[in-house]
């Protein structure tokens, strides 16, 4: 990120307009209906304690292990697996921290009446098979206004032309700084070996499914912070903007159209029921003030 943001302080690629960022992931099952059976709990399993807060059901394998990141009770869709590794630097140097609109796009998924009748599957409790969001976030001190565009399950920004010239596939994950002059491209998911678009098309491998976690001895790190007094990097306040991004990105989702959002009331301007998203209620037992 420091090289990225060297070429975009020296004005390489104009005013920086747009970030994109896009995965292939989920690559877990996404479920349009809540399960039907109801299978033994496993022994030793216990499943008051993953349950947690949230609101009593019988239990599933389909809400645990891998798959727990695809319901909106449990997980937070592909941004929260992803997002996480990948954005962290840009919301810390770009100093995103108040998005004003969260725009969803997203697919659906259709069934077949008995007469041979097409619906929409009305779903409100797991994330899509695939989505993107556009979050605006205004101008700061040091930057004009930007959009970051988020993308999951395979959809991805359009193709600089760049890349149809040499032939050269456009990565299935990837970071994308568009400025007034040009771009900026990184190879594979996270903000990595940047490059400059206006100077050739690089080739990049594809990520594995298993890349983009940053692999560092947080154990360690946070020994350490303990014994030195000092907060260590990813701190809860550090990582306020792009998890309220990350909790806006399924609140958008379920409401299903374009949010306004007032970050200093942490409130919805323009649709009461999304608010109702940003909180929970907690199952008896579970409360702020009983456990």
């Amino acid at each position: 990120m420091p090289k990225i943001m060297e070429w975009i302080n020296n004005g390489a690629i104009g005013e920086l307009q747009e970030v994109h960022n896009w995965s292939f992931r989920p690559v877990w099952p996404q479920y349009a209906n809540l399960p039907s059976d109801t299978p033994k709990v496993p022994d030793g399993f216990d499943w008051d304690i993953w349950l947690g807060p949230e609101a009593d059901r019988p239990y599933h394998p389909h809400y645990t292990n891998m798959t727990f990141r695809g319901w909106y009770d449990f997980g937070g869709g592909s941004m929260a697996d992803m997002g996480h590794y990948s954005l962290w630097t840009v919301f810390e140097h770009l100093k995103l921290g108040k998005p004003t609109i969260v725009e969803p796009n997203f697919n659906h998924v259709c069934g077949i009446t008995e007469k041979g009748t097409a619906y929409k599957i009305k779903n409100d409790f797991s994330f899509p098979f695939a989505s993107s969001m556009r979050f605006k976030y205004p101008a700061v001190d040091g930057r004009g206004a930007i959009d970051l565009v988020w993308y999951d399950g395979g959809m991805r920004p359009p193709v600089p032309k760049e890349f149809y010239d040499r032939g050269i596939d456009f990565p299935s994950e990837g970071i994308m700084f568009k400025g007034s002059k040009g771009i900026i491209m990184t190879q594979g998911f996270r903000a990595t070996d940047p490059y400059l678009l206006s100077e050739g098309v690089k080739t990049s491998e594809e990520v594995s499914a298993a890349a983009g976690a940053v692999k560092m001895p947080g154990i360690q790190r946070f020994i350490e912070g303990i014994k030195t007094g000092q907060q260590i990097e990813g701190g809860f306040r550090q990582a306020w903007p792009i998890t309220e991004a990350v909790n806006l990105y399924a609140v958008a989702l379920r409401s299903q159209k374009t949010l306004h959002y007032d970050a200093d009331a942490m409130k919805i301007k323009n649709d009461q029921k999304a608010n109702e998203y940003l909180d929970r209620t907690y199952r008896k037992g579970w409360g702020l003030d009983e456990v």
